[in-house]
């Protein structure tokens, strides 16, 4: 589903305005070797939450760039419901942050790139948006596809190249 306004305008520059917030953080989780992914929420706007992915740096599966900007968010609110607010996130979120949004009740989801491995938003299925639960999210994708999608690329890359470097030096120094 896509937030349809009459402001078209105006709310893509918003769109536009905090994605480049939650870019600036999927460069920090690149700079500490996380899946470049970053976070923030917004109500009334206003950033009442962020996070990039911490998954490697807190040894914790659930340490998504998500779940950290909606954690630090329902502390600010000092409620679990996030009623009226809007995620943006660089990614689009995987089935455990997307069950999250439905369970905190994100009003509207904003994300740049789709995961058409495990994305949960309508890429590979829909569970912000599904009929059987007690909650949908508005949700638009897209917002600096381009740069999103080539900062994971580019960290993808690397890191498979840095593996396959690994291995050759493992060959070397076993013969």
């Amino acid at each position: 589903m896509v937030l349809d306004s009459d402001n078209r305008e105006d709310d893509e520059n918003t769109d536009q305005y905090f994605m480049e917030q939650a870019f600036k953080l999927a460069q920090q989780a690149e700079q500490n070797n996380e899946i470049p992914v970053g976070a923030v929420v917004v109500y009334q706007g206003k950033i009442i939450g962020e996070g990039f992915n911490k998954s490697i740096m807190l040894n914790d599966p659930s340490a998504h760039a998500e779940m950290l900007a909606i954690r630090q968010a329902g502390k600010y609110l000092n409620n679990y419901r996030l009623l009226d607010c809007t995620l943006y996130v660089t990614l689009e979120p995987c089935p455990m942050c997307a069950g999250l949004l439905v369970h905190s009740r994100i009003k509207r989801l904003v994300y740049a790139s789709p995961d058409l491995k495990t994305g949960a938003a309508g890429s590979t299925f829909n569970l912000v948006c599904n009929e059987q639960l007690n909650h949908q999210v508005l949700v638009t994708g897209g917002i600096l596809k381009i740069q999103c999608s080539q900062l994971l690329s580019t960290f993808f890359k690397r890191r498979r190249a840095e593996k396959k470097q690994q291995r050759k030096s493992i060959n070397i120094a076993n013969y």
